[in-house]
């Protein structure tokens, strides 16, 4: 910038008289204004460029948030992806067991994690009750296999090993804990007919009781759902489990008998929805 620009010309106000300008000097008074001009350009260029940037990342997320094209299952794991997802959950129900899912990913996923928190219940261990169950959640054809499996797998002598008796009652004064709780779900593969969704859940399992000794623990298992689309509805094809991913266990002292079977009778578990 040249002292012409600075002071608008040689003339000072228009007025033909001339300004003499001094070498600068350490005490000269035009020497800090003169060099202040730069350091406010600096200055609103970066909050310029900072603003910009503010704005392109804001566009960039509207743009992602608002596109349809990618599947859940295309993108990594954000900080939402705990979070419902647009399907509403099912409002009907048949045998207990959740049904009217949608015809979609997220209806599969939902499907699959509805179906290991009602094979991992206590209803299981009753015959009627578990036929049900079978019944509802497995096509005709698997359901038919199954149940005759599944009475052999819950023979009386299984059942005395966990401390019940022939019809899967607990001891007078104990409660035998059972439940599946899914932590996530993950679609392997989908198609409008079919699909294979993995469900990673924390289980608890065991008699609580003050002469039990089978303690309730917890377990972490992987189920995985061969599910295709019959009868207006998601059924089970075939499922196999696997240990794991099992986290570090935490440091907070295991609760007494007392607080475990009150716990498991005052909470109730929740119909699940991706």
């Amino acid at each position: 910038m040249s002292n012409d620009d600075h002071y608008g010309g040689g003339d000072v106000g228009g007025t033909g008289q001339t300004r003499t300008r001094l070498p600068d000097s350490p005490s000269d008074p035009y020497g800090t204004p003169r060099r202040t001009p730069r350091a406010s350009r600096g200055l609103v260029t970066v909050v310029g460029v900072v603003v910009l940037l503010v704005a392109a990342i804001a566009f960039a997320n509207q743009s992602s948030d608002s596109s349809g094209g990618d599947t859940a299952s295309d993108k990594p794991p954000t900080t939402t992806s705990t979070a419902p997802t647009g399907t509403a959950p099912v409002t009907t129900k048949s045998a207990g067991i959740p049904k009217g899912f949608a015809h979609d990913e997220q209806g599969a996923q939902s499907a699959a994690a509805n179906f290991a928190v009602a094979l991992g219940s206590d209803g299981m261990l009753k015959k009627d009750v578990r036929h049900a169950l079978v019944d509802g959640i497995y096509t005709a054809e698997a359901a038919a296999q199954r149940k005759g499996t599944q009475d052999t797998a819950y023979s009386p002598a299984f059942l005395a090993t966990l401390g019940l008796d022939p019809n899967g009652n607990a001891p007078q004064g104990n409660t035998f804990v059972t439940r599946a709780v899914p932590v996530g779900t993950h679609i392997e593969s989908y198609t409008p007919t079919t699909a294979k969704v993995s469900v990673w859940y924390t289980g608890l399992v065991g008699m609580s009781g003050a002469k039990s000794t089978t303690p309730v623990r917890t377990t972490w298992k992987t189920w995985t759902f061969e599910l295709t689309w019959a009868g207006e509805d998601w059924k089970v094809v075939s499922d196999t489990q696997q240990d794991g991913p099992a986290p570090v266990p935490g440091d907070v002292a295991a609760s007494s008998s007392d607080d475990i079977s009150k716990a498991v009778q005052e909470f109730g578990g929740f119909t699940y929805a991706r």
